[in-house]
């Protein structure tokens, strides 16, 4: 496993999750082996490099990728952005961002009338084409007539793969069984006409699955509104983007939820969301859920699901018994000190 800290507070997340991967190890009697890279914005301040060419083959031999944050406040936004996360994302094809939106008992959020029973769903975003692949330029730059061209870049076969893996995944979670497609087809035209059509041509292969479509701007209303009604929603890199932020206020901040780059055939990388906090880094504060929850994640995807599902059980158990909130400074516990009750909690609770 290939184990990048990062910058802020990503050091003290990982810490705790790497606790925690230790204890579960150890319980389930698989072992690991990590490798650490200090990447993020010390390496690039002294080196002038985000993600060297030598250490990239070096991640390329691992199975998976744990990452804590990137994001300094002494490197310009997009440098460490673009030269670590989209690089590894895109070079190691890693073209699903999974993200599940899952409110525990316990967990406070700002809608007053909704509960854990009413938000757990998952949004499969497409992750490495749309007006990420960075397609476009500059004309005139710097007068006043200056022109910034953006595309977004959507091929059949990025489409395609990415809303088969949506199905597989609602097929998989045995819920609710409904795969939402979120777009914009009454004005992104181009792009959201190919995701229609393919989604109605891969839905063919899954008659037990329910379809529908909303657009972006309608769906945002619904997961405020009625968020009960989502299941596995699938759109593309810059829509899942955004509504995975709102869906982080859902089920109690960012400090409560965690992501993965995955390629299902190659390697995969696990994170919490939440960025990498300068404010609170070195205080011992933020909330390590996150990053335990991607532990979690990263367990389930690589096959160890005894463990993965032993993880979920020890953070409902101290999110609902132990903690006092869930942001930062507010647990009544210490960052290190929530990961220890997780800890503990595996280590005397039975393998079943």
């Amino acid at each position: 496993m290939a184990v990048i800290p990062g910058d802020g507070t990503g050091p003290e997340v990982i810490a705790e999750g790497l606790k925690v991967l230790d204890a579960v190890s150890g319980k389930y009697g698989f072992q690991l082996s990590f490798h650490r890279y200090d990447l993020g914005g010390e390496l690039y301040k002294k080196t002038g490099e985000a993600l060297p060419d030598e250490v990239f083959e070096s991640i390329k031999k691992c199975q998976a990728i744990y990452l804590g944050a990137i994001g300094h406040p002494d490197v310009p936004p997009g440098v460490l952005e673009k030269g670590i996360l989209l690089r590894l994302r895109f070079e190691l094809d890693q073209y699903v961002n999974l993200r599940p939106i899952k409110l525990y008992p316990g967990v406070e959020i700002p809608l007053k009338d909704k509960g854990s029973e009413d938000i757990d769903f998952v949004v499969v975003r497409e992750n490495t084409e749309g007006l990420y692949a960075g397609a476009g330029g500059y004309l005139r730059r710097g007068t006043p007539h200056e022109v910034a061209i953006q595309e977004s870049i959507n091929t059949k076969m990025g489409v395609e793969r990415c809303i088969r893996y949506a199905f597989d995944l609602c097929r998989r979670r045995n819920q609710a069984k409904k795969l939402t497609l979120c777009g914009k087809t009454n004005v992104l035209t181009y792009a959201f006409d190919l995701w229609k059509r393919t989604f109605k041509e891969v839905a063919q292969a899954y008659p037990d699955i329910e379809t529908d479509y909303a657009h972006v701007d309608a769906l945002c209303m619904w997961m405020i509104k009625n968020p009960e009604r989502f299941d596995v929603i699938v759109t593309d890199n810059m829509f899942g983007d955004i509504i995975t932020d709102l869906g982080a206020i859902l089920q109690g901040g960012m400090g409560m939820a965690a992501g993965a780059n995955i390629n299902p055939e190659g390697i995969s990388m696990f994170e919490p969301i939440g960025g990498s906090a300068p404010k609170y880094a070195g205080q011992n504060i933020v909330n390590p859920v996150a990053s335990i929850l991607a532990v979690q994640l990263m367990l389930d995807t690589l096959g160890e699901t005894d463990a993965a599902e032993m993880i979920e059980k020890a953070v409902i158990k101290v999110l609902a018994q132990d903690l006092k909130g869930v942001a930062a400074g507010q647990m009544g516990y210490s960052t290190s000190e929530v990961g220890d009750l997780i800890v503990e909690f595996i280590i005397q609770s039975k393998v079943s």
